[in-house]
């Protein structure tokens, strides 16, 4: 039996810097306790052309993407939701209420419920993970899609010694310091607000539960959850007939390896330019991130929709 998801209180996010948007919320019902899911929506009313999808994973949430909004929402309407555990979404407590299943059927809840179309797809770390497998088993509401520092994981491939240092690290500290994470896979120097909007969703230690779970919930040779489900999808990705911009930063050691075998499975992906991010890690929205926006939105223009 799941805990009670928890909600952080509002006035945790009163000094978020540049990340004027008011939330929205919607309820998961599929989900134990029915949390609530968070999200950023510039066009609520959905009146635009063009729709972007921006999905974070760990341990940021819609945050992420404060520097890349105002570019794409010139283009289309960008919807920023917080994956359950993090940001202003509901919260578990307990790392077993997690597992692959209740994000990837969040997403696709969430989805159905805004019901949104002719998706253009944004996805990093996680927000890969997850959000590929949902785009390749609903791919009637999904036009195209941006990898960028992540993979669609076969659960059967060797992991980096980057990321098990990673995990490892997560698993032993007593207090997950959610603002150093970031900072040590970011290029750019963060402020203190910066680092401070990071830390705001967990004013309680528990809270950061889902945080904790994320690492060790990644589909490798030994362990993870959720494989299947991301191995059928990879098969799928190799079919994939729409555009695909894969879109990596140079200096993230832990996902560079799997850029070029994403590029070489996608079919459509080599149509697209052969461009790598410079000078920017892991967080490639922190390091880059109106470049980033400015690469997507010449990727819309140049595939237009049939």
């Amino acid at each position: 039996m799941a805990t009670e998801p928890v909600s952080t209180p509002e006035d945790a996010f009163a000094d978020i810097p540049d990340y004027d948007y008011d939330p929205h919320y919607t309820t998961i019902e599929g989900a134990p306790g029915e949390p609530e899911m968070a999200y950023v929506d510039t066009d609520p009313d959905g009146d635009a052309e063009e729709t972007f999808l921006c999905l974070h994973g760990e341990p940021t949430w819609g945050f992420l993407y404060r520097q890349m909004i105002p570019t794409l929402a010139e283009r289309g309407r960008v919807v920023v939701p917080d994956a359950l555990g993090f940001g202003r979404s509901d919260k578990y407590t307990e790392r077993e209420d997690y597992d692959y299943r209740l994000h990837y059927d969040a997403l696709e809840e969430f989805l159905e419920t805004l019901d949104l179309t002719d998706v253009t797809l944004v996805c990093q770390d996680w927000g890969g993970i997850v959000g590929l497998p949902v785009a390749m088993n609903n791919q009637e509401r999904f036009a195209r899609i941006v990898p960028m520092n992540t993979d669609c994981p076969t659960g059967e491939a060797e992991m980096a010694d980057e990321w098990y240092e990673f995990r490892n690290f997560v698993e032993r500290v007593d207090e997950l310091p959610i603002g150093m994470l970031i900072q040590n896979a970011t290029a750019t120097e963060l402020s203190d607000p910066e680092l401070a909007a990071y830390e705001a969703p967990y004013p309680e230690e528990d809270m950061k539960a889902g945080a904790r779970e994320w690492p060790d919930m990644v589909p490798r040779a030994d362990g993870g959850d959720g494989g299947d489900i991301t191995s059928d999808a990879r098969e799928k990705l190799g079919e994939w007939e729409k555009p695909a911009f894969v879109l990596f930063a140079d200096s993230d050691p832990i996902t560079r390896g799997a850029r070029d075998p994403l590029r070489e499975l996608i079919p459509t992906a080599d149509e697209q330019p052969d461009t790598w991010v410079e000078g920017a890690m892991h967080f490639l929205q922190e390091d880059a991130g109106p470049t980033i926006a400015e690469e997507i939105v010449d990727f819309v223009d140049r595939t237009p929709r049939e």
